[in-house]
C-alpha cells in the first residue's frame, strides 16, 4: 500500500468536525432533555390527578358505606317493626278471644242469676256468744246429733256428782274460789266436796256448702192451732194441685224444732214455681184460708267446723259426793246447804245430783237472763 491513496487531514480540521459533532448532540440532548422534563411534568400532573380522584373514590366510598349501614339499620328496624306490628295484631286478637269468651260467660252469669241468687255454694255464719246454763232438765243421746245455732248442748254426767245453778252468778262465783266444802247431812254426818268450773264445748265457726234443693219446698208461717196431721194433710191436697202451681206429693215432714214443714215432689220442675210465688192462701179450715209462706229448701253439708271452750257463769259442779243415802233425800240437803249465805251459798235456781251407778245426760241451753238479771 502506497501512502498517496490516503489523503492527509489536518489537525485543525479534525478538531473542528469534532467540536461540531458533539455540539450537536449536545443540542440534540437538550431537547431530549426538554422533552423529558415536559413527560415528567405530565406524568406529575396526571400522577396529582389519579390521586385526586382516587381520594374522591374513598370519599365516595365512605359515604356509600355509611349509606349502606343507615339502611342496614333502617331496614333492620322495619323488620323489627314489622315484626313488633305482627305481634300487636296477635295480641289484639288474643284479647279480642278473650273478650268474647268473657262475654259469653257474661252471658251465662246473667242467665243463672235467679238460680244464684236462692243457691249459697259457701255460707260462712259466725256463731255469737251466747252463755249457757243448766236449767235442771236432762236429755237422751239421740239428740247429741243434733244441730242447732241455739245452744243445746247434752252433758254426760260423771258418777258421784252435782250441778248446781244459782240466780246470781256472783254466788257461782264465790263457791268456785272457796274450793272445798263441808256439807252437813245431820247426825254427826258431813262430806266433803270440792266446786269446779263447768266449761263446755260449743261452735264459734261453722261453713257449709249448700245447695238449692229441686224437689223441695220449705213451708212457713203456719197457723198454731191446727193439728199436725190436719196440717200436713191439707198442706198435701192445696200443693198436689195444679191449679195451685204444685204436683203430686212425695211426702211431707213436720221439721219440730222450728214448726216449718218440708214437702217433697215427685217431680223437679215443681217446687222452682213455687217458691217463684213465696206466698200462698191455703185453707186449713172450711171458708177460712191461711197465707203460708214457701221459700226453697237447701240441702246442706258442714265443710268446717270450729269449737271453742265456753265457761258457765252460774253453773258450778260439785264432785266426790259419796252415796250415803238416797238420792232424794241427799239432792235436797245440798240445796239447803249452798243456799245458805253463811256457807257463801246464795238463792238456787236448779240442782240435779247423779249418784254413783247412775247414768244422767245434764242439758245446757241458751242462759236468757230475768228481767232482774238484764237490769
Amino acid at each position: 500500500m502506497c501512502d498517496e491513496d490516503f489523503p492527509l487531514m489536518t489537525d485543525t480540521q479534525g478538531s473542528q468536525n469534532t467540536l461540531d459533532g458533539i455540539l450537536h448532540a449536545i443540542s440534540k440532548c437538550k431537547v431530549q432533555h426538554n422533552q423529558l422534563l415536559k413527560e415528567q411534568q405530565d406524568l406529575s400532573r396526571a400522577r396529582d390527578d389519579q390521586e385526586d380522584l382516587a381520594e374522591q373514590f374513598r370519599q365516595r366510598i365512605d359515604k356509600l358505606r355509611i349509606s349502606l349501614e343507615d339502611d342496614d339499620n333502617k331496614q333492620a328496624r322495619d323488620v323489627d317493626s314489622e315484626r313488633k306490628i305482627d305481634a300487636l295484631h296477635d295480641g289484639e286478637s288474643r284479647l279480642k278471644r278473650e273478650i268474647q269468651r268473657a262475654e259469653e260467660e257474661l252471658q251465662l252469669e246473667e242467665e243463672s242469676t235467679h238460680h244464684l241468687n236462692q243457691q249459697t255454694d259457701v255460707s260462712t255464719a259466725a256463731v255469737p256468744e251466747k252463755k249457757v246454763v243448766f236449767t235442771g232438765e236432762t236429755g237422751d243421746g239421740a239428740n247429741t246429733l243434733n244441730f242447732n245455732v241455739k245452744p243445746h248442748i247434752v252433758y254426760p254426767m260423771e258418777e258421784g256428782t252435782a250441778l248446781i245453778t244459782f240466780e246470781d252468778e256472783e254466788v257461782a262465783q264465790k263457791i268456785l274460789s272457796l274450793r272445798e266444802h263441808k256439807v252437813d247431812l245431820g247426825e254427826d254426818c258431813a262430806i266433803t266436796l270440792e266446786a269446779k268450773l263447768v266449761q263446755l264445748l260449743v261452735p264459734c265457726q261453722v261453713e257449709m256448702d249448700t245447695e238449692v234443693c229441686s224437689r223441695r219446698i220449705l213451708v212457713s208461717n203456719l197457723p198454731k192451732k191446727v193439728g199436725e196431721d190436719c196440717l200436713l194433710d191439707k198442706l198435701e191436697i192445696h200443693f198436689a194441685k195444679s191449679k195451685n202451681g204444685g204436683g203430686e206429693v212425695e211426702e211431707s215432714d213436720m221439721l219440730h224444732d222450728s214448726g216449718n214443714v218440708v214437702i217433697t215432689f215427685i217431680e223437679n220442675n215443681i217446687a222452682k214455681g213455687l217458691t217463684g210465688k213465696m206466698y200462698h192462701d191455703v185453707e186449713f179450715e172450711k171458708g177460712r184460708k191461711h197465707s203460708v209462706k214457701v221459700t226453697p229448701f237447701l240441702n246442706g253439708e258442714i265443710t268446717r267446723f270450729q269449737t271453742r271452750l265456753s265457761a258457765c257463769g252460774r253453773t258450778v259442779l260439785l264432785t266426790g259426793i259419796p252415796a250415803v243415802m238416797e238420792q232424794e233425800n241427799l239432792q235436797d240437803l245440798l240445796e239447803i246447804h249452798f243456799q245458805k249465805t253463811s256457807n257463801g251459798g246464795g238463792e238456787v235456781d236448779t240442782i240435779l245430783y247423779n249418784p254413783l251407778g247412775q247414768h244422767t245426760l245434764a242439758l245446757f241451753e241458751e242462759d236468757c237472763p230475768t228481767e232482774d238479771q238484764s237490769q
